[in-house]
């Protein structure tokens, strides 16, 4: 690790707010490349003329208008579902801020769309959970198996055995294995 720290450079991650608009976004970004997902973003962005985005303004955006914009029926759908439950108070995202890490995984999951990996996303970019090994994500996966020399990419035991000593720092970790992997072929 301390190879690709040095090859890396200082940590700069970028942050979100911990709020309805950023797990809106990583929905958006779920499974695409970044480019593709930021147009598409800021389609959506554009059409609801509200920035940040609200429950309230993707409510008003009609399901044909969402897929026009480059949303999957998949994702809409999960979008909706999510401004639903905001907007009821069912998912609350002031209420995750003082939530332990797996019981913001616990009320988020609840949303159709919303994974294990979208909540880690949201953990390490919008709440600024400093310990986050983020298991199911294919950079950080991609990133281990070349930095440790494995032949297949790691499962999650693996990668928590690997990630002991990175605790209580794993975010930080994750986030310099992703940087690992630009200009090189690898999505990170």
């Amino acid at each position: 690790m301390s190879a690709i720290i040095e090859k890396v450079g200082a940590y700069k991650i970028t942050y979100t707010e911990p709020v309805f608009h950023s797990l809106v976004r990583s929905i958006t970004y779920q499974q695409l490349n970044g480019r593709a997902a930021s147009t598409i973003f800021g389609r959506l962005l554009e059409a609801a003329k509200t920035d940040p985005l609200t429950p309230e303004s993707i409510l008003k955006l009609r399901p044909r208008k969402m897929r026009a914009l480059g949303l999957s029926r998949q994702k809409l759908t999960y979008i909706r579902d999510l401004a639903r439950l905001t907007k009821a108070g069912e998912v609350n995202f002031e209420l995750c801020a003082t939530l332990e890490d797996h019981h913001v995984v616990e009320h988020l999951t609840r949303v159709k769309g919303v994974g294990v990996w979208t909540v880690h996303m949201f953990l390490i970019f919008a709440l600024r959970r400093p310990n986050v090994l983020p298991t199911g994500d294919y950079g950080v996966r991609a990133a281990i198996k070349k930095a440790y020399g494995l032949t297949d990419l790691p499962k999650p035991a693996e990668m928590e055995r690997i990630a002991a000593a990175w605790h209580p720092y794993c975010s930080v970790a994750s986030w310099y294995l992703w940087r690992s992997l630009e200009n090189q072929g690898g999505a990170a």
